[in-house]
């Protein structure tokens, strides 16, 4: 190692590693710099994905990404990640801080006009991504799962709450049979207690995870009664109990972040268990 790297001390948090990247840029060995490039474009990359998944995409050998994460003194590539997963936890800005933020992003452009444009950007890449995630054999065994339940209970909240809401919808229209929790009673975990073995649960959660969501999924698997998540890490509670899980991390545009990959990946799962539903009849 050179001289900066063994004076100075490990970054305590994101915003320490970007700025050390910048004031190395010029030093940095080329290899390097690629990884140092990839990392701060895509740093939800880095949180959720394995040492192979993110060498893969940054086009560097697994060994590289931890020569640089040594570079700054941190332990290895999970010293690296746990900078970016840090970051996560702390990514919490009010509304009125995205709204601060976005207005410096489209200052002197044709305002509304920039925003669409962002958000249907942010919404292109999360789709390109979660189409080059989706594990064929996953998918085809989520269907399953879900086409041969006797009753498919949809739980999901907050943010998530519109896509479970308009699978409901679908669902009606084609005659599956299934329950939409988040009823405004607050009897959720009695019209759970109906779930058996025979039933299915789509559950759907991003970070920071609803409490209510990870612990119905938690004791509905404890039960017996497959799970089929979709969610945006490994590390989440839900793919923890999960049968079957897909892992989607939607882009953000100013701190604001769409449904557009999630709700593709949904209506594919929707239509398709209809389909195989209808094949087996």
């Amino acid at each position: 190692m050179d001289e900066a790297e063994t004076d100075s001390a490990a970054p305590a948090d994101f915003d320490s590693l970007r700025a050390m990247i910048v004031a190395r840029r010029q030093s940095l060995p080329k290899r390097l710099a690629q990884v140092a490039a990839y990392t701060l474009e895509n740093p939800d990359d880095v949180a959720f994905g394995t040492a192979a998944s993110v060498a893969a995409s940054a086009d560097v050998q697994p060994s590289t990404l931890v020569r640089f994460a040594q570079y700054f003194n941190l332990d290895g590539f999970s010293g690296l990640q746990q900078i970016f997963r840090d970051r996560l936890k702390e990514r919490t800005a009010s509304y009125e801080e995205r709204l601060a933020q976005l207005d410096t992003e489209t200052q002197g452009d044709s305002h509304e006009g920039t925003i669409l444009e962002g958000f249907v950007s942010a919404a292109s890449r999360s789709i390109e991504r979660m189409s080059r995630n989706v594990d064929a054999r996953n998918l085809d065994r989520a269907v399953e799962i879900l086409a041969k339940a006797e009753m498919i209970y949809l739980v999901a909240r907050r943010r998530s709450y519109p896509i479970s809401s308009y699978m409901a919808y679908a669902f009606g229209k084609l005659r599956i049979r299934h329950t939409l929790v988040g009823s405004a009673l607050g009897t959720d975990p009695e019209n759970l207690d109906f779930a058996t073995p025979r039933d299915a649960v789509l559950a759907i959660s991003f970070s920071p995870y609803a409490n209510e969501t990870a612990t119905y999924v938690r004791n509905l698997a404890e039960r017996g009664i497959p799970v089929v998540s979709i969610t945006d890490s490994a590390f989440s509670p839900l793919a923890e109990y999960a049968a079957a899980w897909f892992e989607v991390v939607e882009a953000d545009f100013a701190g604001f972040r769409s449904l557009s990959a999630t709700m593709a990946l949904a209506m594919a799962l929707t239509v398709a268990i209809a389909e195989r539903r209808q094949k087996k009849r």
